[in-house]
């Protein structure tokens, strides 16, 4: 990896007990020079200035405008020190198959399985429930009331509980029901 490439995702990173005490936030390498400047001015070691919120939130931050470093900048740097280790992106939550529900002969019409739904069209959502075969809960299956657009009941990605309809192993189809009555 180059330097560039580095700078452009140091914001990403996350060093947890690195040599620079600042490695462990979102602050990008080359603003590192700025807050050793504010913690300096603030009389703390840099080490602290995780720690000293309401003391960084009331310095001025104007004094620290520079050509490489703007007012913008600077208001993120100190809302970043707020939150040292902090992971952006949001909580990832994964659907938890069955055990012993392997294959699609293991599965039985009426079991309650989750799933995760990877797909989307306007007939229904795919349901990924753990046999390497997706479900296909129908548009009308979807919800207790009338559905007429999918995407406002589901999106990739999330995990929905389902039951199992129907199984077809000859031509590997499974059908699956959000519905609360269905059975």
């Amino acid at each position: 990896m180059g330097p560039k490439a580095f700078e452009q995702a140091a914001g990403f990173l996350r060093i947890r007990g690195g040599d620079n005490p600042l490695d462990n936030t979102a602050v990008h390498p080359e603003s590192y020079g700025v807050v050793q400047a504010i913690a300096s001015s603030l009389e703390i070691p840099l080490t602290g200035i995780t720690q000293a919120g309401d003391r960084v939130k009331a310095i001025d931050l104007k004094q620290y405008v520079s050509d490489g470093v703007g007012l913008p900048t600077l208001q993120d740097i100190i809302k970043e020190l707020e939150k040292p280790g902090r992971d952006p992106r949001a909580e990832f939550k994964y659907a938890t198959f069955k055990e012993g529900i392997k294959k699609i002969t293991d599965l039985k019409p009426g079991m309650e399985l989750e799933g995760i739904v990877t797909n989307v069209a306007n007939f229904g959502a795919f349901v990924d429930i753990g046999v390497h075969q997706d479900g296909l809960v129908h548009i009308s299956k979807l919800a207790d009331r009338f559905v007429k657009d999918p995407k406002q009941i589901v999106k990739v990605g999330q995990v929905v509980k389902v039951r199992v309809l129907e199984v077809n192993e000859k031509l590997k189809r499974i059908s699956l029901s959000m519905r609360l009555h269905d059975q």
